[in-house]
C-alpha cells in the first residue's frame, strides 16, 4: 500500500514511514537492482525535507538492503551467483542452529504463528510473511548472540526472497506448506527433523534463485 501524497496527509511524514515503504518497494523489485536511490528523489517523492530523506535511506543501508560507496548515491545492490551461494548456505546454517535450539530449549513464538497465518491466507506475495516467519523463529531461540549473526545476513537475503517471490520461482502455497512442515517437526520436539527441513527449505529457495540468474544471464 502507498502512503498518502503530500496534500492528502494532515501531518509531517516520519523517517520509518519512509523506510518502510522504500523497502516494501526494493524487496518487491519495484526499485530493481542498479537503481539509485537518492535523497533529493526521495525528498521530492514524499515531500520531505532531504535530512529525513537521508535518515530513511542510512537505515536501508545499514540493512543491507542499500550500498552508499563514498560521494555516491544510495544503490540497490546486484548479487551475483557467488553472492547468492554464499548468502543462502550461511543462512542455512545459522538459521538450522537456530531451529534446533528452538525446538529443544524454547517454544514457538507468536509472531511466527502470525505470520504464518497471513502466508496460509493467500495474501498477495509472500516475501514479508516469509521473512517475519524466520525472523521470528530466530529471535525465540534462547542465544541473542545468533539472532544478531542472522539479522547480519537476512538484509540481503530479503533482496534474494523479493527476487524468487518476483520471478515467481515459488508459490505461496508450497512456502506455507514447508513452513508447516517445520512447525511441525518443532511442535513434535524433533530437532533434527527441524534443523533439516529448515535446511532444506532454505537451499531449495537458493538453488531454484541460482538456475534463475543462470538462464537470464
Amino acid at each position: 500500500m502507498s502512503l498518502l501524497t503530500a496534500a492528502e496527509r494532515t501531518g509531517p511524514i516520519r523517517p520509518d514511514a519512509i523506510y518502510a515503504e522504500l523497502r516494501a518497494n526494493i524487496i518487491g523489485a519495484t526499485i530493481a537492482p542498479g537503481a539509485t536511490v537518492t535523497e533529493s528523489r526521495v525528498a521530492l517523492r514524499f515531500g520531505v525535507a532531504r535530512p529525513t530523506a537521508r535518515i530513511a535511506i542510512e537505515r536501508l543501508v545499514a540493512d543491507g538492503l542499500l550500498r552508499r560507496e563514498p560521494h555516491q548515491a544510495a544503490r540497490v545492490p546486484f548479487l551475483s551467483g557467488d553472492d547468492v551461494n554464499d548468502l543462502f548456505t550461511n543462512r542455512a546454517i545459522v538459521e538450522g542452529a537456530a531451529i534446533a535450539a528452538l525446538t529443544q530449549h524454547g517454544m514457538i513464538p507468536a509472531a511466527a504463528l502470525q505470520a504464518h497465518r497471513s502466508l496460509r491466507s493467500g495474501s498477495t506475495g509472500f516475501a514479508h510473511d516469509d521473512i517475519q516467519f524466520h525472523r521470528a523463529l530466530v529471535a525465540g531461540q534462547p542465544s541473542s548472540r545468533l539472532t544478531r549473526m542472522h539479522e547480519l545476513l537476512m538484509g540481503e537475503i530479503e533482496l534474494c526472497i523479493g527476487q524468487v517471490q518476483s520471478a515467481q520461482l515459488i508459490t505461496a502455497h508450497e512456502v506455507a506448506d514447508q513452513h508447516q512442515g517445520i512447525l511441525d517437526a518443532i511442535t513434535a520436539g524433533d530437532a533434527a527433523t527441524a534443523e533439516r527441513l529448515t535446511r532444506d527449505h532454505i537451499m531449495g529457495a537458493r538453488d531454484r534463485l541460482l538456475a534463475h540468474l543462470d538462464s537470464t544471464n
